[in-house]
């Protein structure tokens, strides 16, 4: 679907994979096996601006890790979903529960693993450094890579959309964030 299309007022949901779109896809382990994983501020600066916006988030991710949840509790994301397996059947069940529609959701993921519950989302975005098959399938390519500002890059275009990006930025950040 072409994002001229997409009715970006109706996006309530916003799903975010983790390693590779909010991570740069590596898994660090450290002298003891303690896994680490380098986040962006930049990204976390989306996260907060898609809150403000009224956007649910959520991280649906097929491994587990403590990292995560760390994240996820510095950034307030209510809803964390890890060590999912079968994504698109999850999801597929989330969505019902709540009564979300297709046109309400969008998905940032980076692989292969990601594809079948992008099918489920109005919207669908990728990092730049994506596989080839989720670039080929997305609406949208976005500029940054993963783990380096993919994340806001899109709720930026997101809340932009649905003419609300400056008062999102005025109300977490004041003037200081150049609004006029």
């Amino acid at each position: 679907m072409s994002a001229e299309f997409i009715e970006w007022k109706k996006i309530r949901y916003l799903i975010l994979d983790v390693d590779g779109t909010m991570t740069d896809g590596g898994v660090y382990l450290d002298s003891q096996g303690n896994e680490i994983k380098k986040f962006s501020i930049k990204d976390g600066a989306g996260i907060l601006l898609a809150r403000q916006g009224g956007i649910q988030v959520m991280i649906l991710t097929g491994r587990e890790s403590l990292c995560v949840t760390q994240r996820a509790r510095e950034l307030q994301i209510p809803y964390v979903f890890q060590n999912v397996k079968k994504k698109k059947e999850f999801l597929r069940e989330f969505f019902r529960e709540r009564q979300v529609s297709r046109e309400e959701a969008a998905y940032i993921g980076d692989d292969l693993n990601d594809l079948g519950a992008m099918s489920l989302a109005g919207i669908t975005a990728c990092p730049r450094d994506a596989a080839k098959e989720v670039r080929k399938s997305c609406t949208l390519v976005l500029e940054s890579r993963g783990g380096e500002g993919a994340v806001r890059e899109f709720t930026e275009l997101l809340l932009e959309k649905q003419g609300i990006l400056g008062q999102c930025k005025e109300a977490l950040w004041g003037q200081e964030a150049g609004i006029e």
